[in-house]
C-alpha cells in the first residue's frame, strides 16, 4: 500500500478537547455505525477540519479508520495539508471512472491506524460517478476493513451529491457555524437527510464563544488563557476564516 504524508495543524487545547468529546459522542453511537457522513449546510462551517481532526483522532485512539474525501467539486484537504505529487496520484475519482482499483486509491499515512481515500483532481460533474454502484460498493467493502469510515461530502445545501452519498451512510454529523447559519437551512439540512433515510447523529457547532462566565468557571485559571483566542477559537479561528473553511469546535455529536 502507497503512503501519504500529511501536515496536521497543532490544535489549540480548547479545540483539541472538544475534537476528544466529539470522538467520544461518536464511539457511543453503536457498532453499526460505521460510515459516518460529515456534511454541512453551506461552504465555509468548517466540515472539512472537522472531517480530518475526528479521523486523525480515532486512529490515534486505537481503531483503524479511513478518510473518504467525496467533496469532489471543491476539495480542499489535498492542498491545505500539503500532500506532495498530488496531482500524479491516482484518487476517487479514477476509481470511480473505472481508471484504477480499490486497493490502488487507499494510502496510508504517517498516523498509524489512519488510511485515506483522497480527492486529487477535482471533477464538474461528479453526480453520476456517485450514483454509481461502485461508489457504494467501495463504501461497504471499506466499512467491513476499517472500524470507522469517516466521509468529507459537500454541503447539502450547495449541490445534490451530498444527500446522494448520505443514503449510503450509518449516519450524519452536521457542522454548523454558530452565528452564521440560519435556522431554516439547517432544518431544511435535517429534512433532506431524514428523506434520504440517514440518521443524524448530531449537530457539531463550530467557532462558538468560549468566553462565557461559565466557560471560565469551568475551566478555571484557563479560562483567562482561552479568552486570547476570541471569538470561536481567536487566531486559529482566524487563520481557518482566512482559509475559507472552519476550525473544529464540536459541541457534540449524540444529541
Amino acid at each position: 500500500m502507497k503512503k501519504l504524508n500529511i501536515e496536521f495543524q497543532e490544535l489549540p487545547y480548547a479545540v483539541e478537547e472538544a475534537m476528544n468529546r466529539l470522538r467520544i459522542n461518536i464511539k457511543f453511537c453503536g457498532k453499526n455505525t460505521r460510515k459516518i457522513l460529515i456534511t454541512s449546510s453551506m461552504p465555509n462551517e468548517g466540515k472539512s477540519s472537522v472531517a480530518i481532526n475526528l479521523w486523525k483522532m480515532l486512529a490515534e485512539a486505537g481503531f483503524p479508520a479511513v478518510l473518504v474525501d467525496v467533496d469532489l467539486r471543491k476539495s480542499v484537504i489535498k492542498d491545505r495539508h500539503h500532500i506532495k505529487d498530488a496531482d500524479k496520484l491516482p484518487d476517487l475519482g479514477y476509481f470511480l471512472s473505472g481508471q484504477s482499483e480499490m486497493e490502488d486509491v487507499i494510502y496510508e499515512t504517517q498516523v498509524e491506524n489512519a488510511y485515506i481515500v483522497p480527492c486529487m483532481n477535482l471533477l464538474e460533474n461528479p453526480s453520476a460517478l456517485l450514483e454509481d454502484a461502485r461508489f457504494a460498493e467501495l463504501l461497504d467493502k471499506l466499512a467491513e476493513t476499517y472500524r470507522y469510515v469517516i466521509i468529507d461530502s459537500p454541503p447539502l445545501g450547495s449541490v445534490a451529491d451530498a444527500a446522494q452519498i448520505a443514503s449510503l451512510c450509518d449516519g450524519a454529523a452536521l457542522v454548523v457555524r454558530a452565528g452564521e447559519t440560519s435556522r431554516s437551512l439547517i432544518k431544511q439540512s435535517f429534512q433532506q437527510l431524514d428523506q434520504v433515510g440517514c440518521t443524524l447523529l448530531g449537530v457539531i457547532l463550530n467557532r462558538a464563544q468560549t468566553t462565557g462566565r461559565a466557560y471560565k468557571k469551568y475551566y478555571g485559571k484557563y479560562g483567562k488563557y482561552y479568552s486570547q483566542y476570541g471569538y470561536g477559537y481567536g487566531t486559529y479561528g482566524k487563520e481557518a476564516a482566512a482559509s475559507s473553511d472552519g476550525t473544529p469546535s464540536p459541541r457534540n455529536a449524540n444529541s
